[in-house]
């Protein structure tokens, strides 16, 4: 059993640094461009779904449907809902991160962005980013609308859909991919490989690379991990400025364009990866190589 796991495209908030959550922002062309480069990938390793996952967010789906084009695979099935949303960031929805970093100070951020089981304050009823309005979610429960996620809430909210979507397709025989954000996507890692709490905050899922699972007959994974289909731009050591904004050019593989932040520095992002700001690790950062 094939599952393919594919985190969106850079979006319009990501390329202004702001926490976006179940706010819904389209991609940038540039994240269209990932998308793409991710569907070649699949075409490539001749890894081609026969069903899609995507969450309700515009980013996800069009990521998706962008893969799909260039994998020549736009007419398989297609299931979309609320549960592979991206975790929801509250009251910090729509805020630019370096403005709350400076207003509550490194380890208030950190607790917020980073830690298992604590959400951000939640968003208010009048809250100008609130989605309860949003068409999108017209049959879902108040009571399961959220307000504020945790990462441990995400993976609590992601898991009845795995088991009553993704895993029937994977046992019907399907190549499964995918289309979801960082956090719901760690949760899915999460479960899949059976991480402990340090691991799952350690874990980053990188934009625009599709992340292959093999599954064994009771749906774990044949090599814990999976597997990158271009596992040296999934590095954690290639910074993630490059990772999402330099985009492989296929006719020369190792040639990245729209380089424009290659070598931008953050002075409170450089610790280690995080899933959803451009962090590389304080100590042992390379330089990017030669020709790349």
């Amino acid at each position: 059993m094939r599952l393919v796991l594919l985190r969106h495209g850079e979006s319009e908030w990501n390329s202004k640094n702001l926490f976006t959550g179940w706010v819904d922002v389209d991609l940038t062309p540039l994240g269209e461009e990932q998308a793409r480069q991710g569907g070649l990938l699949l075409r490539e390793a001749g890894l081609l779904p026969t069903v899609v996952h995507t969450s309700l967010l515009t980013r996800a789906v069009r990521t998706g449907n962008l893969a799909l084009e260039a994998a020549g695979r736009v007419w398989i099935p297609a299931g979309r809902h609320w549960r592979l949303n991206e975790r929801h960031y509250g009251a910090l929805q729509g805020k630019e991160k370096r403005e709350i970093l400076q207003k509550y100070g490194e380890e208030r951020f950190r607790l917020w962005r980073r830690s298992y089981d604590v959400p951000p304050p939640p968003a208010d009823p009048d809250d100008e980013w609130q989605v309860v309005s949003d068409p999108r979610y017209a049959a879902l429960p108040r009571d399961l609308m959220p307000r504020a996620e945790s990462l441990a809430d995400v993976i609590a909210r992601l898991l009845p859909y795995w088991h009553d979507a993704i895993a029937p397709d994977l046992r019907a025989g399907h190549t499964v991919l995918v289309v979801a954000h960082s956090n719901s996507l760690r949760a899915l890692v999460a479960h899949l490989d059976r991480l402990d709490r340090e691991e799952v905050m350690a874990l980053n899922i990188p934009t625009g690379i599709p992340l292959r699972y093999d599954l064994d007959e009771d749906l774990k994974p044949v090599q814990r991990g999976g597997h990158y289909l271009d596992p040296e731009a999934a590095s954690p050591w290639a910074p993630r400025r490059w990772r999402t904004r330099g985009v492989r050019d296929r006719r020369s593989p190792t040639t990245l364009v729209d380089t424009r932040h290659l070598l931008e520095l953050w002075s409170y992002q450089i610790t280690k990866p995080d899933c959803d700001s451009a962090e590389t690790r304080r100590t042992h950062v390379r330089p990017p190589r030669k020709g790349c």
